[in-house]
Formats: structure tokens, sequence, C-alpha cells
């Protein structure tokens, strides 16, 4: 299970002697009148005016194809200070991650609701939750702490970082270059960037929450936090309409004033696409700057995600002017998304991330 804020993802794995993806869905648009749930690249019109209709459809569903289900794995976006590894979720468990709710108020109370959900529909049912932060938990103190009043990190204020069930499944897609100096760019509608040495990660650009970092869909990623005052000030706006505004209104979105996919903004003639799709590139080449300062050099770096994996034109402008870092893109195999579209000394890679068989292994692997 992955939930989203308007999504839930879901697939189905059969653990014999290895994992065998029997199928993969769906329910998109939840809130909008057009929602749908689909499998396997057949979609349903569905009513999902809320969350809580989803997943009584999506609960129906599954007791329709529930035949030798032994567990359930779920992405959590945030373990907090706490949970760093994938564990079996208890009711102390989804009490405690209750409380993390204020952490990430996009994501959170969704995907406990969707926890719950099964706990009261199939209560012998086994759940794990794969936490999202975890691959970013042991950060180098220097890159974990945010330069505010000491006595809130003992609140568990910090950088967190996200996107690290997609960060693991890349590294293990890596193989032996996973032992370098690497940078990963999960580019999608929620977009980061990670620098991992040696496979540990040493950076990334989220933080306290997912709103932090590069442009995003609909997020706009760092700003100055003194616009939180002029904003108050000048249109009124409190921290409830702020916060709605930096992750709903903004990015992509917000620059464009048109859409926030990519792909429309790519097909657009209007200036103020083409203006929203350089801003995004222009942030995601001075991160992979920056990050490549921070590891002392590149050896690798992954596109990921689904603008990552499938615009060309956004990987070309990003990589536009990093030839002395060692990034030289091969415009043919670039524009086919092939596995390696680099010439240079060091190897950009597209992968096809996979979030779904990454929860699958993690709980494949816990034996339970």
């Amino acid at each position: 299970m992955n939930g989203g804020s308007s999504s839930i993802k879901f697939a189905l794995f059969e653990a014999q002697e290895s994992l065998q993806q029997i199928l993969k869905g769906g329910i998109d648009r939840i809130g909008f009148p057009n929602a749908i749930i689909h499998v396997d690249g057949i979609a349903q019109p569905i009513q999902a005016p809320n969350h809580t209709a989803a997943v009584n459809i999506l609960m129906n569903w599954i007791e329709n194809h529930s035949e030798g289900l032994t567990a359930v794995g779920h992405r959590i976006v945030h373990g907090g200070p706490k949970y760093s590894q994938p564990e079996k979720i208890t009711p102390a468990m989804i009490k405690d991650l209750h409380g993390l709710s204020a952490f990430d108020p996009e994501h959170m109370p969704e995907e406990l609701q969707l926890v719950e959900a099964i706990a009261n529909r199939f209560p012998k049912l086994t759940q794990v939750a794969c936490f999202d932060t975890a691959f970013h938990h042991d950060l180098p103190r220097v890159a974990k702490q945010l330069p505010i009043p000491r006595r809130y990190e003992a609140q568990g204020i910090r950088r967190y970082g996200f996107h690290g069930l997609s960060y693991q499944f890349l590294m293990g897609e890596l193989a032996s270059e996973s032992k370098g100096r690497v940078i990963l760019a999960h580019l999608g509608s929620g977009a980061s960037l990670a620098a991992v040495l040696n496979g540990k990660s040493i950076d990334t650009s989220m933080g306290f929450t997912p709103a932090a970092g590069v442009p995003m869909s609909t997020r706009s990623g760092d700003l100055d936090p003194g616009l939180a005052l002029y904003l108050a000030q000048t249109d009124g706006l409190n921290a409830k309409q702020f916060n709605e505004m930096v992750n709903f209104k903004s990015g992509l979105l917000g620059v464009s004033e048109i859409s926030s996919d990519m792909t429309d903004l790519l097909k657009s003639k209007d200036a103020r696409a083409a203006e929203a799709v350089a801003l995004f590139c222009y942030q995601v080449k001075k991160w992979i700057g920056g990050y490549a300062a921070a590891l002392g050099g590149l050896d690798t770096l992954v596109f990921a995600g689904g603008i990552g994996e499938n615009a060309s034109a956004v990987r070309a402008q990003i990589c536009e002017g990093l030839g002395f870092l060692g990034i030289d893109l091969d415009e043919k195999k670039n524009e086919v998304n092939e596995a390696l579209i680099s010439t240079g000394p060091v190897n950009v890679r597209v992968i096809r991330t996979n979030e779904e068989l990454m929860i699958a292994k993690i709980v494949w692997s816990l034996k339970l």
C-alpha cells in the first residue's frame, strides 16, 4: 500500500522462492468528480469525494481478492525520531504515529486511516510500516541539524528527508556503483535529491517536512522564512493558509498558473510554462552542484520518478553546463530514455523506481 493525499497505489505480490508481482493498481483523483480505480490498466469510474470513501471502496476490493493474503506493507511517510526500521504495526505504534501527524499533515492522517481500515476489516492480517524517512535516519549531524534555537531539537525538529523507499530501491539497482559518490534525483510530483556516499545518505533536499528543497508540482520547496510574516501582514495569510499555499498552490502550478503537470508545461507555448520549467531545472541543477561538493566529486547521477524517468528535455536542461563535474549527456540516448544516457566520466542513469516492490521486499525479508 502506498497512500497519498489524492491517490492510493497498491500492488499484490506472490512470495515463493522469489517475489512475483501479480497485479498493480490504484485509486486516483480522490476528492475530484472523475475519480477512478484501476487494476492492471483497466479503469472504472468511482465516487470518491473523500479519502474515507476511497478507502471503503479499496477495502471491498481487497475483500474480494484476499484469499491467501498474509501481510500488508505500508509506505509511512514520517517515522519521526523514533522509527528508523520497518516494523510490524501495533496499536502502540499507531498511537505514536498519530502523534506525528503534525509533522506531515498532508500525508500521515490518510496513511493511518488506511492502516486502521485494514485492521478493522481484517483484524488477523499482519501489517508492516515501511518508513520513508528511514533511509536518511543516520544523516551526519551537520546535515540533520536545523539552524534554529537548540531547544527545538529535543522536540524532534531536524532534517528528516523523504523518498527513502525509492532511494533504497535505486541503490539496489545500482549494484557495484552504489559504493561510490552518488546523487539520486527522484523527480516526480514530489521531488527531492539525495547525496549518497558508499551506500549511506549524507544529505537530502527535503527537510523537516516534504515541502522543503526544490520546487515541485504544487509545493514551493525552500523559501525565505520572512515571507510568512510578510504575507500575513499584506495578504492576511494565517499559518494554515500559508501552509496551504506552499503545499498545494505553488511550485510548477504557482509559477505557470497553467498546470502542475510537467508534461503539460513542456507542450505549452505559454511563456509562464517555460519559466516554471526553467526554474525547476535551475534549482535541481544547483542541488546537484552542492551535493557534488558535499561528496567531494561525483561518480553517478540517477534520474527517477515520473519526470526524471520520462522527461528527456528536463534532464537535458538540468545537465546543461555541468560538464565541469564530468556530466556529458548523449543526446540520442537521452531522447529515448535509455538506462545509461552519458558519455563522460560520470555515469548518468535513468532508473524506473518501484516503491511498491521495495515495500514488498521489506515485508518479505522480515519473515513474518
